[in-house]
């Protein structure tokens, strides 16, 4: 097979990521399920004003959470972050990642092999010229956060490639 077949020929999502998938999105009905049955309604993700969004967000946060853009490999700002806390969705608050969980993959992005819950993330298969990848969204919000792909260590054997501006760290601080 020659490098331009290669690259041309179409990519599936794998069988595991689909799996992955369908769990999350179990877990995300489950939880509105659950916020109906418990008195107070959970509002509709994603309504957030536009403009509001601008004014609190920079424009590189704006720009990837909500016109699914993506930071230029090893610039974000949490690719080397080492300490210890939580990765929360920048745009609503939303607890999505936690430092036990972060890997260094190399990828130029800051990589998680899980997330805190599968109800925090939607995810949504993606065709961009024939690659077929996984888009990774808060739940919450429906922020877009990165993508997941199925070539991360153990035990989950998951990458969650995130870009750095759409989360927020909080550093764990002992008493």
């Amino acid at each position: 097979m020659n490098i331009l077949h290669y690259v041309t020929q179409k990519q599936e999502i794998s069988p595991k990521l689909k799996k992955l998938k369908a769990s999350c999105d179990a877990a995300v009905a489950e939880g509105a399920k659950d916020d109906e049955g418990g008195g107070g309604a959970k509002s509709p993700p994603g309504l957030y004003d536009k403009d509001e969004l601008q004014k609190r967000l920079s424009p590189a946060q704006f720009r990837i959470t909500q016109k699914l853009g993506t930071e230029k490999p090893f610039s974000g700002k949490y690719v080397h972050q080492k300490d210890e806390g939580q990765y929360n969705c920048v745009v609503c608050g939303t607890a999505l990642f936690t430092s036990d969980v972060k890997f260094e993959s190399g990828s130029g992005w800051p990589a998680f092999y899980d997330v805190i819950s599968k109800d925090r993330v939607v995810l949504k298969e993606e065709s961009l010229g024939g690659l077929q990848r996984m888009e990774v969204k808060c739940s919450e919000c429906r922020a877009h956060l990165g993508h997941v792909f199925d070539d991360g260590p153990k035990p989950t054997g998951f990458r969650f490639c995130v870009n750095s501006c759409s989360l927020d760290f909080k550093k764990h601080t002992t008493v």
